[in-house]
């Protein structure tokens, strides 16, 4: 990561921004082995374009990872350029396009990765809702606001999926729960199917479901699809939070995983607390006073949350391979 020549007062932010990174204890990955997956809503991010600090300490805070789930990405990828500039060369991103209308709200879903540790399958799809046919035309009878979209990866020698969202917010939780619901039995059938490029699948995104009892998160779950262990319990370091927005009071940011996948997810994950308390916002902005929410539309109201997963399948492979050939 190259951050250049940066003013005092940003170099200055930087170090503190460091400091709460090292608070969140996230591991080194390892090249062929283990690598760092996050999701991340960043604000509105493309919607209007941030400052000078703000792109030094996204692109700090994404440097933490190997691939990132991006949703609430705009349309206008400006400042996305921006802070690659800062991550350097090897970083790129795979993302799907937006919607006009303000179900859509202009939003892409991207996965940005660092090349050096996670490469692109080739598999790029939003997700459509199942059709049915009537009249001449095949029509879904439920939608999804914003499409999900899925990418396939290769880690060390380790192929898998990733699926993410941005649900629907708004006052219908019912509206939000079924849709989580379509979501559940879309993955839930289409993983089953014997042409299905890969059946190992990490699902991420922003599904606002406030809590892990709640219906909404148990629409989403209602096929299988299980929370790491490492994320249950959620923490920032060894501190527990309730949750990855702002004010860690809810969780509506999650990575799950098809129970096939389970033994790939190490006991390593939580969440990225940047923002520690108001008091705290002038180390990292300290001019103009700025108030909790212009410090969102700066970084974001919600905290990444990442898991470390495990890449080297050799030894389950030559294991295979043993038992095979004993029966």
């Amino acid at each position: 990561m190259h951050h250049g020549d940066v003013s005092p007062e940003i170099a200055a932010g930087l170090l503190a921004l460091k400091e709460r990174i090292k608070a969140a204890k996230i591991p080194p990955s390892q090249l062929d082995q283990t690598i760092n997956v996050a999701i991340w809503n960043i604000r509105e991010f493309g919607k209007q374009p941030r400052s000078e600090a703000a792109i030094h300490y996204i692109a700090e805070i994404l440097g933490q990872f190997d691939l990132i789930a991006l949703v609430e990405l705009r349309d206008n990828l400006h400042d996305y350029g921006r802070v690659c500039e800062i991550l350097g060369p090897s970083w790129d991103l795979v993302y799907s396009d937006w919607i006009d209308d303000s179900g859509g709200n202009r939003e892409r879903v991207g996965f940005l990765f660092d090349r050096r540790a996670v490469s692109f399958n080739g598999l790029a799809a939003e997700v459509d809702a199942p059709r049915a046919k009537k009249a001449k035309e095949y029509l879904a009878k439920q939608s999804f606001w914003r499409a999900p979209y899925m990418c396939s990866f290769r880690a060390g020698n380790f192929d898998f999926i990733v699926l993410a969202t941005h649900a629907r917010w708004g006052d219908s939780v019912d509206g939000r729960a079924a849709e989580l619901a379509l979501l559940a039995d879309w993955i839930d059938g289409r993983f089953k199917q014997k042409a299905v490029e890969d059946t190992d699948l990490i699902v991420m995104g922003d599904f606002n479901t406030p809590s892990l009892n709640d219906k909404t998160f148990k629409a989403l779950t209602k096929r299988g699809l299980q929370v790491p262990n490492s994320l249950v319990e959620l923490k920032v370091g060894d501190t527990t939070v309730q949750g990855s927005n702002l004010g860690k009071s809810a969780r509506y940011d999650q990575i799950l995983h098809l129970p096939t996948l389970a033994e790939r997810f190490s006991n390593r994950g939580g969440t990225l607390d940047f923002y520690v308390s108001e008091a705290h916002i002038k180390e990292l902005f300290p001019a103009g006073g700025m108030t909790p929410t212009q410090f969102t539309y700066q970084l974001s109201d919600h905290f990444p949350i990442w898991v470390q997963i495990d890449t080297d399948i050799d030894g389950q492979r030559l294991t295979q391979i043993v038992q095979n050939g004993k029966s």
